[in-house]
């Protein structure tokens, strides 16, 4: 089908918005802000070429949009003219196809249906109109040429061209001795003062300052010799304005992707982004290249004697920057992933999950608005559905970075009072909360815009009905919010109280002991942590269910009879949750400590709502459920006494024994690695049995519990080494057989008859 479109323009109107768009695209990635290539508000006729072979549907679709209250459609088949169809009033206008007046429902989804259908064929017909105006692009170097000789500017002295040539030589002299002239300054202050987020911030925005001032400056002076040697309206004036336009905000591109990834300048990055360096250089071609597609366009509608060059012109610009788009944003897709990733130390799996969708969903939402823009073409109202395209593509890449950076600026912010007041659980789990606060209602204003943005245009909903509607979500939100922003306080909080659980070897035993106790706050925590969490999270869904509309009264009623049928389902549970909810009451035992139930032992690990996990010396983990333990021995609280044996021979000197002991506790009082954990010093308590070999005599010393095994291995090696150097001789269990005859036979038996004797440090039975 062949359709030409005559006696219209390209509303300036709409041009004109998405100009003042692109003013806001000062991000990484920016998209190409579509352009309506008809003159969707203008009243003129329009004459509607068929070759004949159409159906009536197809027919009866074009009409309904391309005409407008008030106007007119010429249908010519076969280059013969048919009736005018003149639109319908404006009080009983039918709403474009793709304005649906309400809501789709269950009772019309056929008539959305048809509208959904509706619009893939405005897109297919949008396509084929500007397919079909590409080759009349070839029309406009003849048709600026005309336009530019009626110029005003220029007739009776230098001509227009070269007034344009000077006044940007002007602005670009100007913008370059500026940059020369506060070069050293903006040095000084672009040196970071430290590698965290706000000192490279600051930096980065001096940058950004200097950059700014400088496309301010040229543009100003621009502006201002424009005025002087180009006062009258002419092609020369308006290409100048545009052009300056365009080149300021390629301009500011390239300043904001100097703010974001520093090129050549990585101390002062506020975007990790990898290859950052390649991502800036693709930037720079994209600021280049944008400004002068939207220049040529609007350029293009002030000389285009009809609107068909400047149809084919979107049309053929739109695939290629969208193109562009798509290999950008495919090439760099596991950059973006690591740069969602890198906003998190230890990401989770939700997070995981959007970084690896990150650039798919990109690139699904250029080829979406793309597909919009090219129906915009085939629509009535198509100028306000390419400006919902532009600031759409403008928020979905705006709110993230705004988030991101933020979420960034608060994380040190929160650092750097923690390094100089000190870190509180509740001090964490504010910032946390705040951050999650700002972050969140950033969010919910860009899902607040593209809602309002979108919902006249698909839903065709008013103004009015869109804030009645808001009222009625606003209780949900908000509730929605508040339960969220209290589930990150209550993480926060119960994370800086929660001990971190380690998995120890063996020869970590010491190690673990010196780092001590958790207190019985931080024991209990872990327990109300999954009550706490869960308690409130089900509450902010029955409230927002409740908000919903939804009669929350059956739930609540099913709740109870499933916990009645768990409660006498399960009576063992139901014990364990009882008993160990008394066994934290009266603080049998923490994490940490080292504890004996009868029939297990070890030190406790994890503890949860009905059971506890104990670390046994080999190393295995037991779960013992709390209804299962009779009673309990906890071996590491407050203090400890250890006493041991040592074994001497007869002849032993017990006084010179009991001195070298004295010092030897005296020596350990004193060490600064063992003595602050004594509590009562090495001594002999005297002696504790004499038999046949050995004087058994008897040592003691008090401790803290978690220290007493180390204390006692360093005990019984001083003593050994003091009893040796005071020549107190060990007991032996050599056996001597003496008799008058038997000669060589007696001391064969005799030999025999002796054996190595055992250690002579025996601990107390």
């Amino acid at each position: 089908m062949n359709v030409a479109v005559s006696g219209a323009s390209v509303p300036r109107r709409s041009i004109a918005g998405m100009i003042s768009l692109f003013g806001w695209l000062a991000l990484v990635f920016m998209f190409l802000a579509p352009v309506t290539p008809a003159g969707a508000e203008d009243q003129s006729s329009i004459v509607l070429n068929l070759r004949g072979d159409e159906t009536p549907e197809t027919i009866r679709r074009m009409v309904d949009a391309l005409s407008a209250p008030g106007r007119q459609v010429e249908i010519r088949v076969g280059g013969a003219t048919a009736v005018p169809v003149a639109a319908p009033p404006a009080e009983k206008a039918k709403p474009a196809v793709a304005q649906p007046a309400v809501a789709p429902s269950m009772a019309d989804e056929e008539g959305f249906q048809a509208e959904v259908n509706a619009l893939v064929d405005l897109f297919v017909d949008g396509v084929e109109y500007g397919g079909a105006s590409i080759p009349a692009i070839g029309e406009l170097p003849s048709d600026w040429g005309r336009v530019w000789r009626r110029n005003l500017n220029g007739r009776e002295s230098l001509p227009a061209g070269w007034r344009v040539f000077g006044i940007i030589c002007i602005a670009l002299a100007a913008a370059f001795a500026f940059r020369i002239a506060t070069a050293r300054w903006f040095a000084r202050k672009m040196r970071p003062a430290g590698p965290e987020f706000t000192p490279r911030l600051i930096a980065s925005s001096w940058g950004l300052l200097q950059d700014v001032a400088t496309i301010l400056l040229a543009l100003a002076l621009a502006r201002i010799a424009r005025n002087a040697w180009l006062p009258e309206n002419d092609l020369a004036n308006i290409a100048l304005t545009t052009g300056a336009n365009g080149a300021a905000i390629g301009a500011l591109y390239i300043a904001v992707g100097r703010f974001l990834v520093a090129p050549g300048a990585p101390d002062r990055r506020i975007m990790s982004l990898p290859r950052a360096e390649v991502h800036f250089r693709r930037l720079v071609a994209y600021a280049i290249l944008t400004p002068m597609i939207v220049t040529g366009i609007l350029l293009a509608q002030h000389v285009s004697a009809g609107p068909r060059p400047v149809t084919g012109l979107i049309a053929l610009t739109g695939l290629v920057i969208s193109l562009f788009k798509i290999w950008w944003f495919h090439d760099g897709r596991h950059d973006l992933a690591a740069l969602v990733l890198s906003s998190s130390s230890e990401p989770g799996p939700i997070r995981r999950l959007i970084a690896s969708g990150t650039a798919w969903f990109y690139i699904a939402t250029t080829v979406l608005l793309w597909m919009v823009s090219s129906a915009a073409a085939m629509m009535s109202n198509g100028g306000r559905w390419a400006e919902a395209s532009a600031m759409t593509q403008v928020a979905i890449v705006i709110i993230p970075i705004l988030a991101v950076g933020i979420a960034s600026l608060m994380r040190c912010h929160a650092m750097r009072r923690e390094a100089e007041h000190g870190a509180t659980p509740m001090r964490r789990a504010g910032g946390a909360a705040l951050q999650a606060a700002a972050v969140g209602v950033l969010w919910a204003a860009g899902f607040f815009v593209l809602a309002r943005l979108w919902a006249g245009l698909l839903l065709g909903v008013s103004s009015a009905q869109f804030a009645a509607v808001m009222r009625q979500t606003a209780g949900v939100a908000i509730f929605a919010f508040a339960g969220w922003v209290a589930l990150v306080f209550l993480h926060a909080f119960f994370e800086a109280y929660t001990p971190k659980r380690h998995v120890v070897g063996p020869t970590d035993e010491d190690v673990v002991h010196e780092e001590g106790v958790p207190s019985r706050l931080a024991t209990v925590l872990p327990v109300l942590r999954g009550v706490v969490l869960g308690a409130v999270l089900g509450l902010t869904i029955l409230i927002v269910l409740s908000r919903l509309g939804v009669d929350i009264g059956p739930l609540l009623a099913g709740f109870g009879i499933l916990g009645l049928a768990i409660s006498f389902g399960s009576q063992a549970l139901v014990r364990d949750i009882v008993s160990g909810v008394f066994f934290m009451l009266e603080d049998a035992f923490r994490v940490g400590e080292y504890v004996d139930t009868g029939r297990l032992k070890g030190t406790v690990e994890k503890i949860s709502l009905r059971s506890m996990q104990l670390r046994h010396q080999s190393g295995q983990i037991h779960t013992v459920p709390f209804g299962q333990v009779q009673s309990l021995t906890n071996a590491s609280r407050d203090w400890a006494t250890v006493k041991f044996n040592v074994r001497l021979d007869h002849s032993a000197d017990l006084e010179q024994a009991r001195k070298a002991i004295k010092k030897v506790g005296l020596a350990l009082l004193e060490d600064p690695e063992y003595g602050p954990h004594f509590i009562a010093q090495l001594k002999m308590q005297g002696v504790a049995d004499i038999t046949d070999q050995a004087i058994v005599i008897r040592l003691k010393f008090t401790g803290k519990p978690n220290q007493a095994s180390m204390l006692q291995r360093e005990s019984l090696k001083r003593v050994y080494r003091a009893l040796n150097d005071a020549h107190i001789p060990f007991a032996s269990n050599a056996v001597t057989v003496r008799g008058g005859e038997g000669g060589a036979q007696t001391g064969a038996a005799a030999a025999i008859a002796t054996v190595p004797p055992p250690s002579p440090l025996v601990p107390a039975g």
